[in-house]
């Protein structure tokens, strides 16, 4: 048995957002015999230890708000020229990936894919426009394309969007499963008592998100249903002022920032609704759990239809109406019992991990053969 093929990720760093999420769930579930996961990051990760327990390496270069453009070119130039081994690279950057894409090009490094995870950009109109520059190499520097949704492959890819493959955002179905003893003692680690409504959310402390609207729907909510709370996991640069918002709200005990968390699949069991105002995405992996577990979403209408896995838990609501939105909660808490569990739901959409796995194992195979 000869070594494995070593397929180099290229991401910020590797923390639990959507699209590292993704890039573990394949990790853990391709034969790692045949092919090997190594990451070019920026800055240290949460799943770091994780990576190198299973065998790959994290090599790191300076970000580019750190030391400019120019310095980022001569570092991604220089590490492509040392690694240039590495038969298949695949960015997860959005348009940052062009110029990381261009350095693989020119260090003749055969296989080059970019990866579209969201529907816009993040910053300012400096960043918008820099990010619009370093956009301009995907094409002439990629040799395969890949996106979470048809939405994010014409975001990104324009023109060529339809040459490229969507790969959907497995998870492990079983993990997510609904269990009402889960529930009782997720429930009891929050000092929750079984008639408290729980709404939930999952995501970055970031512009994108939306966090913002999402307390004001709390806010109103909760003025007609006063034994109801509102759980955010995650963190961010703006998870300080959502914490002040909160608080000058006068809803500090009423909403948990219970920060990152390992055990999504076991917290998503105490939540009664999921709400997701994001502005823009791509396909949100978290709203795949939140329909793994059973949980009814509310979401924003500016999120891909293909998330919905046609199991009635999604409805999409515009962000310009609080009310509309407060009012399909409350349609939700006065049904009793709304859970309920999807065994093979999952798998029927084409959701499940292992068989995307097993695909995207075959394909790095094919591609450097």
């Amino acid at each position: 048995m000869g070594c494995p093929l070593r397929i180099l990720h290229v991401v910020v760093n590797m923390n639990r957002g959507g699209a590292e999420t993704l890039i573990m769930n394949l990790y853990r579930n391709i034969d790692r015999t045949k092919v090997q996961f190594d990451f070019l990051t920026c800055k240290e990760g949460a799943f770091d230890a994780e990576i190198k327990k299973m065998g790959g390496k994290v090599h790191r270069i300076p970000y580019i708000s750190d030391v400019g453009h120019f310095k980022y070119i001569k570092e991604l130039n220089k590490f492509f020229t040392l690694q240039n081994h590495y038969k298949v690279v695949h960015s997860h950057l959005d348009k940052m990936s062009g110029l990381v894409l261009r350095s693989a090009k020119k260090a003749g490094i055969p296989t080059r894919i970019a990866h579209s995870h969201n529907t816009s950009s993040e910053g300012g109109a400096a960043a918008k426009m820099y990010k619009w520059y370093a956009g301009q190499h995907i094409l002439p520097s990629a040799t395969n394309l890949f996106a979470c949704s048809k939405e994010a492959a014409q975001w990104l890819f324009k023109e060529k969007s339809n040459s490229s493959n969507i790969l959907k955002n497995g998870i492990e179905s079983n993990r997510f499963e609904f269990s009402q003893e889960i529930r009782q003692q997720v429930r009891e680690e929050f000092q929750l008592d079984h008639n408290t409504f729980v709404l939930g959310h999952v995501g970055r402390f970031n512009h994108q998100k939306n966090h913002s609207f999402l307390i004001d729907i709390f806010n109103q909510f909760n003025k007609v249903y006063k034994n109801s709370i509102l759980i955010l996991v995650g963190d961010g640069h703006l998870r300080s002022e959502m914490e002040k918002k909160a608080k000058d709200l006068n809803l500090k005990e009423k909403i948990k920032f219970i920060g990152i968390r390992e055990d999504i699949n076991l917290i998503l069991q105490a939540f009664d609704v999921f709400i997701f105002p994001s502005l823009h995405e791509g396909l949100p992996v978290s709203l795949i759990e939140a329909q793994g577990a059973g949980l009814p979403c509310v979401i924003s209408n500016k999120i891909s239809k293909d998330v919905d896995l046609s199991i009635n838990l999604i409805e999409f609501s515009p962000l310009g109406d609080i009310q509309l939105w407060v009012d399909k909660i409350i349609k939700i808490a006065t049904k009793k019992n709304s859970r309920k569990t999807v065994p093979n739901s999952l798998s029927k959409q084409g959701y499940d991990i292992k068989t995307i796995a097993s695909s995207i194992e075959n394909f790095y195979l094919r591609v450097s053969g």
